[in-house]
């Protein structure tokens, strides 16, 4: 867990045992590819934080429509599912093999309520999860489809953790629509 440590050292000032009592609350969790960590109509009940690997929310069935893809070195959860407790209308995936750091909602909320530090680290990382899901929205709303492409092949990793299937989705067009794309950019 020494990412996670190092990534919260980072955000914040936090003295050692605290950052020992944020850790001691966190669980390792490995995921194969195509394994699903949460299930459409489940309730949430945990944060993670991705230290290998990467993620996929979907949702529909043929076809799956990719709303959003998390990679490692990101904290997340579903939020529309975890805070009012709501079944999920997603589906989690691996994409790839995957390890989570996973944190209970209880406990995440004790801490929050025992250190200072790292309820700014929560702020944090909540107010830069908002930001890139604005962004996505603008992106999506403003750029066209191979602008938007040409914006994932400048994000380092990305491109490795998702299938052209998967891309395409996410872009909001077909594979077929993408080949093209790729193609006119040779």
């Amino acid at each position: 867990m020494e990412h996670l440590k190092t990534l919260i050292s980072k955000q914040v000032v936090i003295s050692e045992s605290d950052l020992q009592t944020v850790i001691s609350k966190f669980r390792i969790k490995e995921l194969k590819k195509g394994q699903l960590l949460l299930k459409r109509a489940q309730i949430a009940g945990q944060y993670y934080y991705i230290n290998s690997g990467a993620l996929r929310f979907y949702y529909g069935d043929e076809p799956q429509l990719t709303a959003w893809v998390v990679l490692p070195g990101e904290f997340f959860a579903e939020i529309s599912s975890l805070n009012p407790q709501q079944p999920t209308r997603f589906n989690v995936e691996a994409v790839e093999a995957t390890e989570l750091f996973c944190i209970d909602k209880a406990d995440m909320e004790l801490l929050y309520q025992q250190l200072p530090a790292w309820q700014e680290f929560g702020r944090k990382t909540w107010e830069a999860m908002a930001i890139r899901m604005i962004d996505e929205i603008i992106r999506f709303q403003t750029l066209s489809a191979e602008e938007r492409y040409l914006e994932f092949l400048r994000k380092p990793g990305f491109m490795q953790h998702v299938t052209v299937k998967q891309l395409a989705s996410y872009l909001g067009i077909t594979p077929n629509a993408l080949s093209r794309i790729r193609k006119n950019l040779r």
